[in-house]
């Protein structure tokens, strides 16, 4: 005896003919009439009289159609909980991102998807970006978002958006009245810089030597929130990414200006485990985050 069988003897009781019972199930008719008479044997009664025309439900098949319509029902109703519960966007979603792009784009996000979806929580851890990496592959986080995202055996790399480059100073710099800043114009200049193993600042050398310009190297520093601490004290220039100056570029504290070298530009990707299913809640936030406009 199983659903199938039960869920076919409620269809022939229900249309008052094997053949179309059967045809609901995609079967014979003689495949519904043997499994109807294996019923009766499990249950050990008689459940239809075959005899008259049109067949004649006996007094245990309709009690017992009315348990397997009773029995049917809460079987269909406990599938659909499990399944609500299994899709419901809800619970919290770790979330580890550079404090670059976490203290710039991830607040606001954040408020944006708890409001469309109250029940979940975003928790965020601000690391450094190989941290990053290191927390999502030690499932210590479900997403993960840094830029130069590198392809990793044991990541799915979801590319999100790149960001333009930007030459930075201080208000009163001499550069800080241009409009574009030309590479030419930041040969000898004083950098507050990266430091040298991240993948930014390998961008920044690049993109310097292929133009052939050298600039002196004064500070090196592991974040943008301290490099841009140490242009405002005018202790030096940088080449940052445009999203992480703007309030300071709207307060006045720093001046932002476009380079003619268009191609500098940091992409920003979302990571999580190649062979870990996201949850649904996790899911959603990355299809949320890949819709949202930089």
């Amino acid at each position: 005896m199983n659903l199938d069988t039960l869920s076919l003897y409620c269809d022939v009781i229900r249309s008052g003919s094997f053949s179309l019972g059967a045809a609901a199930h995609r079967i014979s008719q003689s495949a519904a009439s043997q499994a109807v008479r294996q019923l009766e044997e499990e249950v050990g009664a008689q459940l239809i009289d075959r005899t008259k025309r049109p067949f004649m439900v006996m007094p245990e098949g309709k009690k017992f159609f009315e348990a397997c319509v009773v029995l049917l029902d809460n079987f269909d109703k406990a599938k659909a909980e499990i399944t609500s519960q299994r899709t419901l966007v809800g619970g919290a979603v770790r979330v580890a991102v550079i404090y670059s792009v976490g203290l710039h784009d991830m607040g606001i996000y954040s408020q944006q998807f708890t409001t469309r979806y109250p029940h979940a929580k975003i928790r965020l851890a601000y690391l450094h970006p190989h941290e990053v990496v290191d927390a999502v592959i030690n499932d210590e986080a479900d997403l993960g978002i840094l830029s130069f995202p590198s392809p990793h055996r044991s990541l799915t790399v979801v590319p999100w958006h790149d960001e333009a480059m930007v030459f930075v100073c201080h208000r009163g710099h001499a550069l800080g009245k241009r409009r574009m800043i030309s590479y030419q114009d930041l040969e000898g200049e004083q950098f507050a810089a990266f430091d040298r193993g991240l993948s930014i600042r390998k961008a920044i050398d690049k993109a310097l030597r292929q133009h052939g310009v050298s600039v002196n190297i004064a500070m090196e520093f592991d974040n943008i929130e301290t490099i841009k601490h140490a242009i405002t004290i005018g202790s030096g220039v940088s080449i940052l990414p445009e999203p992480s100056v703007l309030r300071e570029v709207e307060s006045g504290t720093l001046v932002a200006i476009p380079t003619d070298m268009p191609e500098l530009v940091r992409p920003i990707g979302i990571i999580h485990r190649r062979q870990k299913l996201l949850t649904p809640t996790a899911q959603t936030l990355l299809e949320f985050l890949q819709s949202q406009e930089p």
